[in-house]
């Protein structure tokens, strides 16, 4: 593809959405094509507002190779899906003379299940053998949920449940969904023709372009089974959160419920021999967990191990039984078995894989408040994973607006799978720019792997491009770190820290987003801050997240504190966010198992566990929190982080390097002006 040509299609995309075209998305779309056309690997950082989707969609379309979009969240997959495709492909279709078919593709248990709608659950002895739907009382928040999904079920077309506004409780989903393992399989079900989850599928075997989310990418990577059609193009948007994703779907977990719940699902369809056997295994492990004690097991202990030997052998049993027994007294006899027989065979599978005890792995105990203790499982890394399922035989472009963590693209790079020795030799950009918007590119030969030393072994071949973003963050923001407070301690109330807060926010009239490394200190400073302040202050947890971004958004003199979710999905531009709040850099926990596993692994190795697990996670946190504040053009704002590490300590400069490049100061008097200007300013629009 000429760059003339790509030019205009990107041209008539941006024209079609409303857009304005910018250097850097042109920049990244010819990326972009050269990625595709070399079958080579692109690490691409758009800044918030360049466009990005348009930057890969637009070339992706014009190849014509069957493509993947994996997305990691519910917002992006509606709008590419219900605004950016259907207006890319109206625009495209008369220089393309074509008009590419695209379509959604989530997990089974994102659809209704008609089998389960019409059929019921199979229940749980000790919950009776009843109909939910008539179980339930129509005057509850479960009754009411389910008559929706009835109703419901007679007018959606895909039984997407994204696509239910507004949605219904968790419990009531799970009445009328099922996992791919408890599935009956279409051939075997009544309903099987009429599947939500079947038609999906097979929309997407027939489309061009595939709208998934990181999960199902995850599972189609690790589990072998291939759940997504062939393709030869991957594009994986908010890249940033796919190492977490799939580590999320690589762990597993037991509990004493999870595992008595298998007991009880099992024991209609198998012998008493079998059922007891389990039974006692249960037992035994409940027993442990009961005394379990949060924190990583570097080794299994003896009773631990020969728990679960047990609960692995009896379920190994009872899977057997489950095969090659059949009890037609029971009713609706095949679902009763799958459902059984998916939660035996997590039981299986979890056990053994403690019990092998990889040095890959990283095992510990949780214990929540409400549901009790928990075993979990999970990979030390997935970077080896990722090099070798997810770079094969396709090109891969992964995008976001934080992909560069300390001025480079080394670390994320890392965690991916893409090595320093698969990153391509520095060359000119394949925009032939150098800097700016126009893109900071590293590149080099083509070729998506190479052969390492003739071992066989091979790298993907990778480039990494900054095509910039189109504010001047210099000019819209202040980072401000509040230099004279005292460093925040593991424990105990930070008086000093919520008095500076408290003068920032009332110097801002309100406007603030605050982004807490912990729930307790939200709340504690939402109480402090009500008490002596007299703009509206919303806590997370207190209403659901979208009303809470609603509610600020409608009214400029609102705060909004919260944790973890808040810090990346916020996107409030205009005047009503001008101050957003950090207090304290977000090292992870330093008892966290599978954090702390991993700079001990770095370590070992002879790096820097610090700098490559604790310091980049944070520097990831802080980037995408500082993003909350500029959101167009203009925006206007201060980023505080109250926690004088960031200026003081040696890794600050890290973390600084990876935020936004905001004029920056510790000058509290200076930031206090600058906020009552700016919300004069705001006042008077």
């Amino acid at each position: 593809m000429t760059k003339l040509a790509l030019t205009d299609l990107l041209h008539a995309a941006v024209t079609a959405v409303g857009g304005t075209e910018r250097p850097g998305q042109v920049a990244m779309a010819e990326a972009v094509a050269e990625a595709i056309d070399d079958n080579t690997h692109l690490l691409v950082q758009a800044g918030t507002g360049t466009g990005k989707s348009l930057g890969y969609l637009v070339p992706a379309l014009a190849h014509g190779e069957r493509t993947v979009i994996a997305t990691a969240t519910l917002a992006l997959q509606r709008q590419l899906v219900e605004r950016d495709l259907p207006r890319t492909v109206d625009a495209l279709h008369p220089l393309l003379r074509r008009r590419p078919e695209f379509a959604m593709l989530k997990g089974r248990s994102n659809y209704l299940c008609l089998h389960r709608l019409h059929e019921g659950v199979p229940q749980d002895d000790e919950d009776g053998l009843f109909d939910p739907f008539e179980a339930a009382a129509p005057t509850s928040r479960l009754g009411k949920d389910l008559l929706r999904l009835r109703d419901w079920a007679d007018e959606t077309d895909t039984g997407d449940r994204d696509g239910l506004t507004p949605g219904v409780s968790d419990r009531a989903w799970a009445q009328v969904s099922v996992s791919s393992r408890e599935c009956l399989g279409a051939t075997r079900c009544a309903y099987g023709a009429e599947c939500f989850a079947e038609a999906a599928r097979e929309r997407a075997k027939l489309a061009e372009v595939i709208v998934t989310n990181h999960a199902l990418l995850a599972i189609d990577a690790i589990e072998g089974a291939p759940v997504l059609p062939g393709h030869e193009v991957l594009i994986v948007d908010e890249a940033h959160e796919l190492v977490s994703r799939v580590t999320g779907v690589a762990t597993g977990e037991l509990t004493a419920g999870g595992v008595s719940r298998a007991v009880r699902r099992a024991a209609k369809l198998v012998d008493e021999k079998d059922a007891d056997r389990l039974q006692t295994a249960s037992e035994g492990f409940e027993r442990l967990m009961e005394l379990a004690l949060p924190g990583r097991l570097e080794e299994i202990p003896e009773d631990l191990g020969y728990a679960l030997a047990a609960l692995r052998d009896a379920a190994r049993a009872v899977i057997t039984a489950l095969g090659n027994t059949r009890d037609r007294s029971v009713q609706d006899e095949d679902a009763v078995r799958k459902q059984a027989l998916a939660s035996v065979e997590s039981v299986h599978q979890v056990a053994e894989r403690i019990l092998a005890g990889s040095e890959f792995d990283v095992v510990w105990y949780e214990r929540h408040d409400r549901y009790g203790a928990s075993l979990r499982v999970a990979p030390l890394a997935v970077s080896g994973l990722l090099r070798e399922k997810l770079f094969e035989d396709r090109a891969v472009v992964l995008t976001s607006a934080t992909l560069k963590l300390g001025g480079d693209f080394d670390g994320v790079g890392a965690s991916l799978g893409l090595t320093s020795e698969g990153r391509l030799a520095a060359g000119d950009s394949a925009a032939g720019g150098t800097g700016g918007e126009s893109g900071r590119e590293e590149s080099g030969d083509a070729g998506a792997t190479e052969d390492t030393g003739g071992t066989g072994d091979t790298v993907p071949r990778w480039r990494g491009l900054d095509v910039g973003s189109p504010f001047d963050y210099r000019r819209q923001g202040i980072l401000y770190v509040a230099q004279h407070l005292a460093p925040p301690g593991r424990e105990g109330s930070r008086g000093d820290m919520l008095e500076e807060l408290g003068e920032l926010v009332q110097a801002a009239g309100g406007r603030t987003l605050g982004l807490f490394s912990s729930m307790r200190a939200a709340q504690a400073a939402a109480e402090e801050l009500r008490g002596t302040l007299e703009v509206p202050i919303l806590l997370q947890g207190e209403e659901t997240l979208g009303e809470l971004i609603r509610r600020f958004a409608a009214d400029a003199r609102t705060c909004l504190f919260g944790t973890l979710s808040l810090w990346q999905g916020v996107d409030v531009p205009g005047p009503n966010c001008q101050l957003v709040v950090m207090d304290r850099i977000p090292f992870p926990r330093p008892d966290d198992p599978l954090m702390s596993a991993r700079q001990k692994a770095v370590e070992e190795a002879g790096g820097n566990g610090f700098m490559a697990v604790a310091a980049t996670h944070a520097a990831l946190l802080m980037a995408q929190g500082a993003g909350r504040l500029v959101r167009a053009t203009g925006d206007r704002g201060v980023v505080a982080v109250l926690d004088p590490r960031l200026a003081r300590a040696r890794y600050g400069s890290f973390l600084r390097a990876s935020m936004p490049d905001f004029w920056y100061t510790t000058d509290r008097n200076q930031v206090r002006r600058s906020l009552a200007a700016i919300d004069a300013a705001a006042g008077t629009a």
